[in-house]
């Protein structure tokens, strides 16, 4: 049997309550979320600015995707740098290079400065990403794992509403919406000094690349990997699709929060329920269905924005489980340092999905024109539940 088949299935209990670190996960969770809203409010404010000096969607694919390739390339080598210089300092230096780097949006305007801008920033918003789900399923009690992560994809998700509710409000003209990037970035290093003490420590690793990890608990990293690209390719590229179909740049934005509003409201719900169920990878494909139904959806929703609002805040939510109960299901199947090299394999494939996905939904739109966007999230969903569907139903057989 190979290592997928034994970490992939219904492993040992894992209910057993422990001592919560509450002071170590509220800082992780908080430093992270104030970066959720930097993340929030700069995707769709780029792609508007960059469409504004009449940039093509393609080549605003390609700029996105950069985020993608800024992360795995970072993903490897996140966890040696903590290694070697402590989990607190590796993150705090990747809060003041993405300040910077955020400021610098404002500073630079030729398109090919954006490019190494947009490596910078996102290989520290990666480390931190990395490091801060590191120090949270590593302080979970295995019993609580669900509600913890639950709890911080909830925060997460209010500071990725809250990004571009603050976009439809100070829109994108100034240096305002990126100071307020800068701003929020570096107050994450706020809770950091709080919690200095309460560090995670990563060991010394024998079990080889991280790389081999990626394919150990398939179910959640195939799952990350479709979020990632829904996520990135769509948050910055549906303002386009929006004023496509005729809403404003402050409708469109709105319709953004909303997705994230369903975020907020449902991952606690999804975590509890994740703590109960036998094998989480069931859910994880019920999210991709609510997903696939969701996208073809979306052209014959179009025409009134209070239908698509309700319809996206649904999706939104169930979309966002595939994050949540993905991170859990990857927690629940491995500890220690193990469970470091998985969490950067965990990253490395949702920035897989960052890569892929802006690219993708740039290209379908240029091609099929506007509802290229829809079939190209459609496409996304169904490529996770055929395969994973599939291993799943004949795991449950043996099982």
């Amino acid at each position: 049997m190979d290592m997928s088949d034994t970490m992939d299935g219904i492993g040992p209990d894992d209910r057993d309550l422990q001592p919560i670190d509450r002071l170590g996960i509220a800082a992780a969770i908080a430093s992270i979320t104030a970066v959720g809203v930097a993340l929030g409010l700069g995707l769709p404010l780029l792609s508007v600015i960059l469409e504004q000096r009449g940039t093509s969607p393609t080549m605003i694919g390609v700029n996105t995707a950069v985020a993608g390739l800024a992360s795995l390339l970072a993903a490897p080598l996140v966890t040696p740098i903590a290694r070697r210089i402590g989990v607190h300092t590796t993150m705090l230096v990747s809060i003041v290079a993405a300040g910077l780097a955020a400021i610098g949006f404002y500073v630079f305007v030729p398109l090919w400065t954006w490019f190494p801008l947009r490596l910078v920033f996102h290989f520290a918003i990666t480390a931190m990403f990395v490091l801060s789900e590191f120090w949270i399923n590593a302080a979970c009690p295995p019993g609580r794992r669900g509600l913890i992560l639950g709890i911080y994809a909830t925060v997460l998700a209010m500071g990725f509403a809250l990004g571009p509710f603050l976009f439809s409000v100070v829109g994108s003209a100034g240096f305002l919406p990126f100071g307020i990037g800068a701003g929020v970035i570096f107050a994450a290093a706020i809770p950091l000094f709080l919690a200095w003490n309460r560090e995670p420590k990563i060991e010394s690793s024998s079990s080889g690349s991280f790389r081999r990890f990626i394919f150990a608990v398939p179910a959640a990293t195939g799952a990350v990997l479709v979020f990632g690209a829904v996520e990135s390719g769509g948050f910055a590229l549906f303002p386009l699709y929006g004023h496509a179909h005729g809403f404003s740049e402050a409708g469109a934005a709105r319709l953004l929060t909303v997705i994230g509003l369903g975020s907020v409201l449902m991952q606690i719900p999804i975590g509890l329920l994740s703590d109960r169920v036998p094998d989480r990878r069931w859910m994880l494909l019920a999210f991709a269905l609510v997903g696939l139904t969701g996208a073809l959806a979306l052209p014959w929703l179009m025409e009134s924005w209070w239908l698509v609002a309700a319809t996206l805040f649904v999706w939104g939510g169930g979309v966002a489980g595939l994050y949540t109960v993905g991170l859990a299901h990857l927690g629940s199947r491995l500890s220690g340092t193990e469970l470091a090299a998985a969490n950067a394999a965990f990253i490395f494939c949702y920035s897989l999905g960052m890569l892929v996905g802006p690219q993708m939904i740039g290209g379908a739109m240029d091609t099929l024109g506007r509802d290229g966007f829809a079939y190209a999230l459609a496409l996304l969903f169904a490529a996770y539940l055929v395969p994973i569907g599939i291993r799943t139903a004949r795991s449950a057989r043996r099982s």
